[in-house]
């Protein structure tokens, strides 16, 4: 029996205005190029936007990491990217600089990539997360509560199979190495890793099964790491991704129901990103129709399409932040972003100089020695 695999990849390839949201044309372009690849290299697929990323979400049954599946993305972005140029969008070869060559994997090459291969259950339902300025550890939160918080998720008591616990692998960021951490056992020293959002992040989660078998619960995209660069007076490793996450999970059946979910972004918590990347602001659930990001180019926003998955076909979607029962989070969250506006240039708004994406302290530094 062939795996479903399901690919969500997205990139920040133009927009308007400024960093606004997607063109229209753009999501035409990609929509009409995954729609002619269907039946050839993949089975389904949609296309949507979170503030001025592209979205594209594939399904097919040529595993994780394909050549094939990755340059149909490439191929996308290209073609977008060329759209934009043409209209003079803002950002454009921002986050991919190069295509004068298609890699046979795009991570670490601009796009964002998470991804799960599957047999398909009795029934499937799959959620797909897309965010906008913020952060690759900024589903660290929502993922222990999905996972790991029985406050959250009554099945961690209720259901037999998920009373095992789930293992998260968490990469850190600064070492470019993988830590298996397996709940609840470990549950203290996965939120003493995890609650440091920049430098570790978490790139999927597992339950384990009889005979050593796991079945996938959830993929993240993280950063792929460059070498370590001179940061002022310290060395550390910078990611070449860009920075907003997109992440799939699966539901039901011995995981987590849906609203179990969804029920950790029910209350806001602040992340690292928004404006310049440079700043801590609140994590906005929102529906499609709010997916442009423009206060201060933000708040930070996250949508969700909900998707049954039958056949390697997707069975939706549903726009599962499209409902007043998420009214009062973001009310919340436009409270927390007047206080934090509030600060201006000042921490805990703007993010410290070693967390930040430039050596701003460095070349002011530099600057008041040459006034001397």
């Amino acid at each position: 029996m062939k795996k479903t695999t399901i690919s969500l990849i997205n990139a920040d390839i133009g927009s308007f205005p400024g960093h606004s949201r997607i063109h229209p044309v753009l999501l035409e372009t990609a929509y009409k190029i995954l729609k002619t690849a269907e039946g050839q290299d993949i089975i389904d697929s949609f296309v949507t936007h979170c503030g001025d990323n592209l979205e594209l979400i594939m399904t097919h049954n040529k595993g994780v990491n394909n050549a094939k599946i990755h340059g149909l993305a490439w191929d996308v972005f290209k073609n977008c990217t060329d759209e934009a140029r043409k209209k003079k969008l803002y950002g454009v070869d921002k986050h991919i600089k190069n295509f004068s060559s298609t890699p046979d994997n795009i991570r670490g090459m601009g796009p964002g990539v998470a991804e799960m291969d599957f047999e398909e259950r009795k029934s499937d339902p799959v959620l797909c997360f897309m965010s906008d300025k913020t952060e690759p550890g900024a589903c660290n939160y929502y993922l222990y509560k999905i996972f790991a918080d029985p406050f959250n998720t009554s099945g961690l008591i209720l259901d037999k199979k998920m009373r095992k616990g789930f293992t998260f692998e968490v990469l850190d960021v600064k070492e470019n190495k993988t830590i298996e951490v397996a709940t609840p056992e470990q549950s203290y020293r996965l939120l003493t890793l995890i609650s440091a959002p920049s430098r570790y992040v978490v790139k999927s989660v597992f339950l384990p099964l009889d005979d050593e078998e796991k079945l996938i619960a959830a993929s993240i995209s993280v950063p792929s790491l460059s070498h370590p660069q001179k940061m002022g007076a310290t060395n550390r490793t910078r990611a070449e991704t860009k920075d907003e996450p997109v992440m799939i999970v699966r539901a039901q059946n011995s995981l987590p129901a849906v609203g179990e979910i969804l029920e950790p972004f029910a209350n806001p918590i602040i992340v690292a990103g928004w404006m310049r990347g440079s700043h801590y602001g609140p994590f906005m659930p929102v529906g499609l129709c709010d997916a442009n990001c423009t206060r201060f180019d933000g708040p930070p926003r996250v949508i969700c399409m909900g998707f049954q998955v039958a056949e390697s076909k997707l069975i939706g979607p549903v726009d599962m932040f499209d409902d007043p029962a998420f009214d009062h989070v973001r009310q919340r969250c436009n409270e927390l972003a007047d206080i934090l506006r509030v600060h201006g240039p000042f921490i805990p708004h703007r993010r410290p100089f070693e967390d930040m994406n430039d050596d701003t302290a460095k070349e002011v530094w530099d600057e008041l020695k040459i006034g001397k």
